[in-house]
């Protein structure tokens, strides 16, 4: 419901009321200016003040006019202020209720820092993998679209602390922060870091010379979108098949092929074992890549290479492979 179009409606109204209501006892009964304003509001309210003057035939006809019209206009005035009360702002206090006391449930999580047009790309991509994430925006209009677009959000500055403690940064697995500038990325990363130091940060650059403060400051990945722009536009052109490629198995949960990024932690019963072991007992699920604790990603992979905790190995499939071997990870 359009309740500035109604607002806008029921003031021209009253405004057409009072305007008459004025006129009509000015021209009728002779009244000062005044004495008919103020005639007319003690009508339209029905606050049972007695008349200003007394009134003749012909004005008693016209307050007549003056109750039906008046009244008429201020209830409807009335309805729609309680009708706007309890299905928009007291809605939407509820439902922000509920959904702080929801977001207070998570574990395990992602925070998204900003939900401008890279964070808005960044909370689809989440929702398109079932990701669970939290939305963390200081803009009312931008705040109230990432609810509507169904994401959990927090109206406040990212910049803060107590913000940050509110989307649950304590328990989150991983922090994506792409607000404005640098600045405010950089201090969004010192916070993170300095409350949880294990929290895995992906950080937007604008200047390539903030690159150097913000892995001082923590930052995991730091990605900047022109060089990323640049880099894509160029494969686009050399290699536009391989893109296509990519983009079709990366970007869609429908695809028959699926590449995930998986992380060997205690209790897998791959830990140990060679990249020969794996290709015999992980049913067709094919390893790309290994990225070792503190050593660059190592792609050209030995059969006889082990994998040990803490490795971070890509590897692709289809999802129902991918689905079977959950146990052995």
């Amino acid at each position: 419901m359009d309740y500035r179009r109604q607002v806008i409606r029921i003031a021209v109204a009253l405004l057409l009321v009072v305007t008459l209501g004025t006129a009509g006892y000015v021209l009728i009964e002779r009244w000062q200016w005044f004495d008919a304003v103020y005639m007319t509001f003690i009508t339209i309210s029905t606050v049972g003040f007695k008349e200003v003057h007394e009134l003749s035939r012909g004005g008693q006809v016209f307050t007549i006019f003056v109750i039906v019209g008046g009244t008429g206009t201020m209830l409807y005035a009335a309805t729609t202020v309680i009708e706007y009360l309890l299905e928009g702002r007291l809605g939407n206090i509820l439902g922000r209720r509920r959904m702080r006391d929801e977001i207070s449930k998570l574990k395990d999580h992602i925070v998204l820092c900003g939900y401008g047009k890279v964070g808005q790309e960044v909370a689809r991509v989440f929702q398109s993998e079932d990701a669970r994430f939290v939305v963390i925006e200081s803009n009312p209009e931008m705040a109230n679209k990432a609810i509507d677009d169904g994401c959990f959000c927090i109206e406040g500055d990212a910049t803060s602390d107590e913000v940050l403690r509110q989307a649950g940064v304590t328990s989150a697995r991983a922090l994506v922060t792409a607000l404005a500038t640098d600045a405010d990325n950089l201090y969004v990363t010192l916070s993170a870091k300095g409350m949880r130091p294990e929290l895995f940060v992906v950080a937007r650059v604008y200047n390539e010379a903030s690159e150097v403060k913000l892995k001082r400051a923590g930052a995991d990945r730091i990605m900047s979108p022109y060089r990323i722009g640049g880099r894509r536009l160029a494969m686009l052109t050399l290699k536009p098949v391989v893109v296509d490629f990519l983009d079709t198995a990366m970007g869609s949960r429908d695809q028959h092929l699926v590449f995930e990024d998986v992380v060997l932690r205690h209790g897998s019963s791959v830990v140990g074992q060679t990249i020969g072991d794996w290709l015999k007992q992980c049913g067709g699920v094919q390893i790309l890549a290994v990225k070792k604790k503190d050593a660059e990603l190592i792609t050209n992979l030995p059969e006889d290479m082990r994998l040990e905790l803490g490795d971070e190995v890509v590897v692709v499939g289809t999802r129902e492979q991918l689905k079977a071997i959950d146990p052995l990870l």
